[in-house]
């Protein structure tokens, strides 16, 4: 534990760059660059409503992030202090505590697809059935609550200054995946990096691409743990359910209202930890009451004969 614990006072929060806030004109100017290039080449990358919706989703949850910023820097602030490592403030802090981050957003990541709960945080960013540098705003307004994933980061003894940087780097490297324009790069960053071509994949609604190429700005997490794939055809974009709204807050809540009516009809308690922790596909409801229906059938017949 550090002899000398800081306060959330002596971090000086209102003093450290906001590089997300930074870089959004940069990011806005380049989504309608692509647009136009799209516009011009009559491809439809684009659709106006789409956009429109990623751009309130996107703002709203820059919102949240402020009004959230003492809460998720004083748990950086909690576990430095109560860490029996100290990490000196220090040029090679920054990289380290980068790659630390990355491989717990790759888990976090898989976990969000593996999941209904955690997948609920994460839908929203893969509902559009389009694949532009804006789908990089639509991150869901609860997704805030996979904070718990970093909290071992947290607890290596980073100065919390180091992991805030860190941070906001990683959530940066984001936005320039999210694009058809770039093919494939030359091998050694495709084989380290995510680049476009393994986020493709990722978003991709094909069977055969599902649950693959979770890595955040490392595809080497993938290729170790097993869960990398190449491009090959052009993938189809969205989720296996393809909705159609442009709602902003229907594209935030509609799985979790689905895991609540759900949740509603379960009949126990192990049931009900099916519908939060199974796969998003388990249908557990669905596969019950289908399951039931013959049973159902041969009560029917049974009582007829009986009838008769």
């Amino acid at each position: 534990m550090n002899s000398k614990p800081i306060s959330i006072e002596d971090l000086h929060l209102e003093n450290w760059p906001n590089l997300i806030l930074w870089a959004a004109p940069i990011m806005f100017l380049l989504v309608f660059i692509e647009w136009g290039i799209s516009a011009y080449q009559k491809k439809d990358a684009y659709s106006t409503k789409d956009f429109f919706a990623a751009s309130t989703i996107g703002l709203v949850n820059v919102g949240i992030s402020a009004l959230i910023k003492v809460a998720t820097f004083g748990s950086a602030l909690f576990f430095y202090n109560i860490s029996p490592f100290t990490i000196p403030l220090t040029w090679w802090s920054f990289p380290l505590c980068f790659v630390a981050i990355d491989f717990a957003r790759y888990w976090a990541h898989r976990v969000a697809h593996e999941q209904r709960f955690w997948w609920a945080t994460h839908i929203t960013h893969h509902n559009s059935s389009k694949y532009n540098l804006s789908v990089s705003f639509r991150l869901g307004w609860t997704q805030h609550i996979k904070v718990i994933f970093f909290f071992p980061v947290m607890f290596m003894g980073f100065n919390p200054f180091v992991f805030f940087i860190c941070h906001q780097i990683a959530v940066l490297y984001q936005f320039w995946i999210h694009t058809e324009y770039i093919k494939k790069l030359p091998k050694v960053i495709e084989f380290i990096f995510t680049t476009p071509s393994h986020h493709r994949v990722h978003h991709a609604s094909d069977e055969h691409y599902l649950d693959k190429n979770y890595g955040s700005t490392f595809i080497i997490w993938d290729r170790m743990f097993g869960t990398f794939m190449p491009e090959a055809e052009r993938p189809t974009y969205g989720i296996t359910k393809p909705v159609t709204s442009y709602n902003p807050i229907y594209l935030v809540f509609h799985e979790w209202v689905d895991i609540f009516r759900d949740l509603k009809k379960a009949n126990n308690f192990q049931e009900g930890w099916r519908i939060l922790f199974d796969k998003p596909g388990a249908e557990v409801i669905a596969s019950r009451e289908k399951a039931e229906l013959p049973k159902q059938e041969k009560a029917t017949l049974e009582e007829e004969e009986v009838l008769a």
